[in-house]
């Protein structure tokens, strides 16, 4: 009997052949996040440390630190000078802010007048940074930066109080609330309401404040879509309707009391708002800190273990109760970022001591994922570590494309890069979380044929065209919004995201596929602004858009 030989298959079939193959290979296996994640130094030396640091809408990240310590180790341009800033300081000719750029991976130095160490902010609808407070003549001043490309800081003053661990948020009018501040159990507006306005008092404020330590600044505000705002400070939290200076509701104290806010510090997000359901739930995440005492033991070299418990409740509930969490390890000072899957990544801080100069010890160099959607116990997951440790003024900011913009470190009073346990930090990396693993690539979205950015209005019906090289599970596709967040000591002021409501799927032709979402009718959902935009399939994000919500 004769067999027929068998033909050589040419170099591109069998190529496309193996690509198919892989496809089928990972299509029914599960995607596992852990251990995953890669580092990337983007710059060595940016000439600042990043203590406060915010996403434009143009892809260009302020980072600013503080000016009274004297130069920094980046000039300004043109032979500008800063003209005794503090009147500690006669001329600085250095930078104390810049503007990176994320596509290029490039910076330009700006130029702050006043001190904006410890300071706050957040962008208004037309993409304007505006930033609030600071120290010494910093302290009642306004600044603001606008998306482009040769735009430069302009300030004025305008607080009508000294505004120093202050937290901003964005209303749905699209202004500013102000609240808080060293010794400052009040809130402000801005713009002003009225020509007379000046300060409303927060009686919380000052109960939260613990004697000559205070734990309570920066405290974690949130946006309800009810109109009220959640504040937390210290141990606890409350409804507040700002509109008529009334608490709405008093939550419970957290489980054990121990402060999570500065100088205690911890962080906290609103977990995702899925407005694909009947009635919106809200849950609050409060994660880490550091124990009763911890401040007053770090002074005297006593470098005790932070907390290492979370605490989430959900204010939606009827009778809302903290439940508990066991984190891998303690944690004081992690950043919490709302990743564009719905997933929360803690990343930077330490587990020992406190917040404040010299007080933390014990980096934590890996980053961990929380899955909120899985079971108790299961939720914590480590990502691969960095070789950089990031202490007291560090930062992190999600970044379009889905990295994690990380800078900073400088738990000293002045810039220290030797003799010292913790050197100053004037360096940038990009953490890229799981999802962005060349393994998940055959199940990787694309947006397709929607330009950035994209004006959308309230109501409308959206149509996302995207591609997927693999198989695609429909009943695993959805479509995020994500607000930029201010970033300052572990907090990410104005930080949300929103999976939005809808998603009737549809398929093309040639692997492409169309998903139609609703965009949020109220501003107590979806505050006016820029929004960064995302496809996400089987957790794993696409790049994103920019969006605007008129």
């Amino acid at each position: 009997m004769h067999s027929t030989p068998a033909r050589n298959m040419d170099t591109p079939s069998l190529i496309l052949a193996l690509f198919f193959a892989q496809i089928l290979l990972f299509s029914a296996q599960p995607l596992t996040e852990e251990g995953r994640g890669s580092w990337q130094l983007l710059q060595k030396n940016v000439g600042i440390s990043s203590m406060h640091t915010q996403l434009l809408s143009n892809d260009r990240v302020v980072i600013f630190d503080r000016t009274d310590f004297g130069a920094s180790n980046l000039s300004l341009p043109q032979g500008k000078c800063l003209r005794d800033p503090t009147g500690k300081i006669k001329e600085d000719c250095t930078a104390h802010s810049i503007e990176y750029d994320v596509i290029t991976n490039t910076l330009r130095p700006l130029m702050v007048q006043t001190d904006v160490w410890c300071s706050s902010g957040a962008v208004i609808p037309n993409g304007t940074l505006v930033q609030t407070g600071g120290d010494g003549k910093g302290e009642r001043q306004i600044r603001m930066l606008s998306p482009c490309p040769t735009c430069d800081w302009e300030e004025r003053p305008g607080l009508s109080a000294r505004r120093w661990y202050a937290t901003n948020h964005i209303l749905p009018d699209g202004g500013q609330i102000i609240i808080g501040g060293q010794k400052q159990f009040n809130y402000e507006f801005y713009p002003k309401r009225t020509a007379t306005e000046t300060v409303f008092d927060l009686p919380f404020l000052a109960e939260t404040s613990d004697p000559k330590i205070e734990n309570n600044l920066y405290p974690y505000v949130f946006l309800q879509p009810d109109g009220n705002l959640f504040i937390f400070a210290n141990n606890r939290a409350i409804l507040f309707d700002y509109t008529k200076n009334r608490v709405v509701k008093t939550f419970p104290t957290i489980p054990g009391g121990d402060p999570r806010c500065y100088p205690s510090t911890g962080s906290a997000v609103m977990l995702p708002l899925n407005l694909d359901t009947e009635s919106i739930e809200v849950e609050v995440l409060v994660c880490g800190g550091a124990p009763k005492g911890a401040l007053k033991k770090a002074k005297r070299n006593n470098f005790v273990a932070a907390l290492n418990t979370c605490a989430r409740i959900k204010i939606t509930d009827p009778d809302p109760q903290w439940v508990m969490e066991t984190m891998p390890h303690p944690w004081v000072m992690p950043d919490m970022l709302l990743l564009p899957n719905g997933q929360v990544l803690l990343i930077n801080g330490a587990s020992a001591g406190t917040a404040g100069w010299e007080y933390g010890r014990e980096p934590v160099l890996n980053p961990v994922l929380y899955r909120p959607s899985i079971p108790l116990g299961r939720r914590f997951t480590f990502q691969k570590a960095t070789t950089i440790p990031r202490m007291y003024h560090s930062t992190a900011i999600l970044l379009r494309d889905g990295r994690v913009l990380v800078g900073g470190s400088n738990p000293h009073a002045l810039y220290e890069f030797t003799g010292v346990l913790f050197p100053t930090e004037l360096s940038l990396e990009a953490f890229s979380p799981w999802y962005l693993d060349p393994l998940f690539s055959y199940v990787r979205p694309s947006i397709q044929n929607l330009v950035s950015p994209t004006n959308l209005l309230r109501g409308q019906a959206l149509k996302v065209p995207f591609g997927v090289p693999g198989k695609v599970d429909r009943t695993r596709v959805s479509v995020t919004i994500l607000s930029p967040a201010f970033n300052t000591h572990s907090f990410s002021m104005n930080q949300r995201l929103l999976v939005l409501s809808g998603r009737k799927f549809r398929r093309g032709g040639n692997m492409t596929y169309e998903v139609e979402v609703t965009i949020p009718e109220s501003g107590n959902v979806a505050p006016p602004g820029y929004y960064i935009l995302y496809l996400v399939h089987r957790d794993i994000p696409s790049e994103g858009i920019w969006v605007h919500i008129q």
